[in-house]
């Protein structure tokens, strides 16, 4: 099973282990790709002391006022010190998937399954180490452009591999998915998840993340190893969750799951 996750926009702070080695991530397939949006991600960042610089940089990576000092830590990415990917991420999602509660052969699974999306470095395994950063996919860079559309070619590449012949969980929000989009056999394997109220049917939106990490905690500590969508819809229900599943109605395509809660909490 792959369990596709989107980032976070808030972060940890960088720890103090050793600096970035591109080299040494996950997925070695990106590693040109993640170089070019380092390269002009700290050139952008690089200028923290003139103001006009600094302004820029905000502009491109959307970034308000309040947040000029995500600028200076994107210019000190070479240098700065490293944690694993699965404890920079934080926010609503990983505080509900909770990988430090974790029992240990959970946390094993946890290191083989899951896969987080992101504009730096296309997608990394949650014990690949990082500093803290601030890109996400919709930026546009000066130089490469849209970084969904720059991680489309890499992505298609090595992203099949990765996937296996197993289970694709893709929990990803649009602007993530965007950057890979499985297809042919391993469309067909893949599920992707709604969080839907359930009296109202209507798609819920923070409680969404946290529904997601539940799940996906779920899945890890129960040991469940879902082959394809509909043992996924078997194991969720045998975990207690209300499922409703569409499968496709033409080949290539993925399964669509709807998550039914009664309390959006």
């Amino acid at each position: 099973m792959l369990v596709l996750l989107p980032p976070s926009e808030g972060k940890a702070a960088s720890g103090r282990g050793a600096p970035l080695r591109l080299e040494s991530l996950s997925l070695p397939g990106l590693t040109e790709a993640r170089t070019a949006v380092l390269d002009e991600l700290v050139g952008l960042c690089s200028g923290d002391l003139d103001p006009a610089q600094n302004d820029k940089a905000r502009e491109v990576l959307g970034l308000s006022e309040g947040l000029r000092g995500e600028v200076a830590k994107n210019a000190g990415l070479r240098t700065a010190g490293t944690r694993p990917a699965g404890e920079i991420y934080t926010g609503v999602l990983y505080d509900a998937l909770g990988l430090a509660s974790l029992d240990t052969a959970a946390k094993r699974r946890a290191a083989r399954s899951l896969l987080v999306f992101s504009g730096l470095w296309g997608a990394v395994r949650v014990t690949d180490r990082i500093p803290s950063y601030r890109c996400s996919m919709g930026v546009k860079l000066p130089g490469l452009g849209a970084l969904g559309a720059h991680w489309r070619a890499p992505m298609a590449s090595v992203l099949p591999e990765a996937a296996g012949s197993g289970l694709v969980l893709d929990l990803r929000s649009a602007a993530y998915a965007a950057a890979w989009k499985p297809k042919g056999e391993v469309a067909e394997r893949t599920a992707t998840v709604r969080v839907l109220h359930a009296p109202t049917r209507k798609v819920v939106s923070h409680f969404n993340k946290a529904t997601k990490g539940r799940i996906v905690r779920s899945l890890l500590s129960a040991g469940a190893v879902p082959q394809g969508p509909g043992e996924l819809v078997e194991a969720l229900r045998d975990l207690g969750y209300e499922v409703e599943a569409q499968a496709p109605t033409a080949a290539g395509r993925p399964w669509s799951l709807d998550v039914l809660v009664t309390e959006v909490h």
